[in-house]
Formats: C-alpha cells, sequence, structure tokens
C-alpha cells in the first residue's frame, strides 16, 4: 500500500509572529520557516506503518513556492520514499489545496492520503474534508490512534465528549491530531542523503487547476496587548470596580 502525505511550510512555531507595517499580512522576510506540526505527525504515523509492514511507499507532496522543497527535504530525510513539489507563488485556499491533492491522488493511487488536521499558519481546518468530498473516499479527522487492517483503516478520533472508534474501507483520508505520535528527528546522515534526492516538481496548471485566491485580506492586526493589573485594598472595593469600571456586574 502506497501512503501520500501531503506537508506544508509554515512559519516555525516558536517563532513570535510579527504583522507587516503597512497591515497586509504577516512578516515573513528573514522568519524561520519549517513543516507544519500537524504535518510532521501525519508523516511520522506513515513511517511507522511503513516501518511496521502495512505501507510499501510514503509520498510526500507539498504546494507553495519553491522554498517549500525545504520541507520535502525533511520529510525525505525522515524516511519518505518521494517527494512531490507543486510550485506556486500564489496564496493557496483550502479548496485550491484540495483540488491539486485530489489530481495527485488520481495519480498516485494511494491506499491512505494522511495529512494534519490543520497549519498552524491560517488555521482552516479544511482540506482534509474537502480531499475527502472530492474524491469520494471516507474521512476520519483529528485521529489519536490508527490501526491498518486488511482493507480497512481503524481510527480513534478525539471528540467533545471523548474518543470515538471508526472503520472505514480503503483508500481513505485520515487527519491527524496532536496525540498521535511523537515525530522523529531527521539524523545528519539522512539529512545529508536528502539533499540529493530527485523532486517530482509539478505546476497547478499541469493538473487543470485554477489556484487564483477567491478571498482577499483586508486588513491584519496584531492582538491588542494586555492591560497591566492592580491591587485592591478591600472585596468591597474589588465589587465596585467590576461594577463600575469592568462592567461585569
Amino acid at each position: 500500500m502506497k501512503i501520500l502525505v501531503p506537508v506544508k511550510r509554515v512559519v516555525d512555531y516558536n517563532v513570535k509572529i510579527r504583522v507587516k507595517a503597512d497591515g497586509s499580512g504577516v512578516e515573513l522576510a528573514n522568519v524561520k520557516m519549517s513543516m507544519n506540526p500537524f504535518d510532521e505527525i501525519a508523516m511520522e504515523e506513515a513511517l511507522r506503518l511503513k516501518e511496521a509492514g502495512k505501507a510499501t511507499d510514503v509520498v510526500a507532496v507539498s504546494i507553495g513556492p519553491a522554498k517549500a522543497e525545504e520541507t520535502l527535504r525533511t520529510a525525505l530525510a525522515m524516511g519518505a520514499d518521494r517527494a512531490i513539489l507543486i510550485e506556486t507563488d500564489e496564496t493557496v485556499e483550502p479548496l485550491a489545496v484540495a483540488r491539486l491533492l485530489k489530481a495527485v491522488v488520481a495519480s498516485e493511487e494511494p491506499g491512505l492520503t494522511i495529512l494534519g488536521k490543520q497549519a498552524i499558519d491560517d488555521d482552516s481546518n479544511q482540506t482534509g474534508q474537502m480531499l475527502s468530498a472530492l474524491t469520494g473516499y471516507p474521512q476520519a479527522t483529528f485521529a489519536s490512534k490508527v490501526v491498518v487492517e486488511d482493507g480497512t483503516v481503524v481510527v480513534t478520533r478525539e471528540v467533545d465528549g471523548g474518543l470515538q472508534t471508526v472503520e472505514l474501507k480503503l483508500p481513505a483520508v485520515v487527519t491527524t491530531d496532536l496525540r498521535l505520535n511523537e515525530p522523529r528527528y531527521a539524523s545528519l546522515p539522512n539529512i545529508m542523503k536528502a539533499k540529493k534526492k530527485p523532486l517530482d516538481k509539478k505546476t497547478p496548471a499541469d493538473f487543470g487547476v485554477d489556484v487564483t485566491p477567491r478571498l482577499k485580506v483586508l486588513k491584519t492586526e496584531a492582538p491588542a496587548g494586555r492591560k497591566a493589573g492592580i491591587k485592591v485594598k478591600s472585596v468591597a472595593e474589588l465589587v465596585e470596580k467590576l461594577k463600575t469600571e469592568a462592567g461585569v456586574l
């Protein structure tokens, strides 16, 4: 079985986000970028399934600018067998991503597509669900445990009331949650080997998909800073301030 793992290049989660001076978006110049953490978890799970003998090939795919090649090199260093870069400088929205992934799925015919439940830059949490709808494949979102059996995949998923276990017929789409696993670190020898591996480069036009943004960002603002707290001398003063200043009583 082949497993397809979409991975996204995002601002590293340790970086403090800065808004551009003109409010047009987030500042990306000279900012450390890395693989989306949820996609790292998806890649790790795919590799574990391969190591367990449940899969034969792990294919990573990324959609974005030429620099997204670095993210795919990371996936190769972790243990992916092949990598596909769909290169575009447009801001690709979830629906366009899902349409491109549908074309890749039709070409690669994976038994399982595993991707992060959301990207930490836009937090859309839409691509996996849209891909399932476009391909007609069953889906399981927010996976905290994945077990591949003969022709099926059993997924334990996190829901508001606790845990839910679902069984899907393959091929299927699964999105990963934080508690599924702990991603491995790529070793230095594997990182060096990954630099020499060829990438399969495509463009959205190769798949006949229009990635022109459908949404327009009007303004981006950083959240307001928190005001300093104050000390009160009595409960009566606290109640008075809650009534007159905070307006919560």
